[in-house]
């Protein structure tokens, strides 16, 4: 089926959609930094350019979309318009995150992903992300 929007209207609406200070990513700041730790965000310099970055822990933490990253959850589903496009794009976007938390391993990082429908409930998630940089 081909698209409804020209390919101008396309892109416009594509460069809408943010890929930083998402919600999800807000919360977790949110409770690294009520819990007392203090980190740097998007990290141009390392692979991935991950979303929170502990330098003095060499730790990083991506927080995905479950739709745009492919997560096998109710969010990550697939359109079923378009199939072809929307399952090379989503892809691509799963085999750089590899590619990035593999280098980052190969240069001494630890790297955490919290998906998007991870981020609830908060006792879990806060849980998780004190044991992953206090490293228990």
């Amino acid at each position: 089926m081909p698209d409804v929007f020209t390919p101008e209207k396309r892109s416009w609406i594509m460069s809408r959609v943010k890929n930083r200070d998402t919600s999800p990513e807000i919360l977790v700041r949110s409770l690294l930094h009520g819990l007392g730790f203090r980190f740097r965000l998007h990290h141009k310099k390392l692979p991935g350019h991950p979303d929170i970055v502990l330098p003095k822990r060499r730790k990083v933490i991506f927080v995905h979309g479950c739709f745009w990253h492919g997560h096998d959850c109710p969010r990550g589903k697939r359109p079923a318009t378009n199939v072809t496009f929307w399952n090379e794009k989503i892809e691509k976007n799963r085999q750089r995150d590899h590619e990035a938390q593999e280098k980052l391993g190969e240069l001494g990082w630890t790297s955490l992903v919290v998906w998007q429908c991870e981020t609830k409930p908060l006792e879990q998630l806060t849980d998780r992300l004190l044991k992953f940089v206090r490293g228990t």
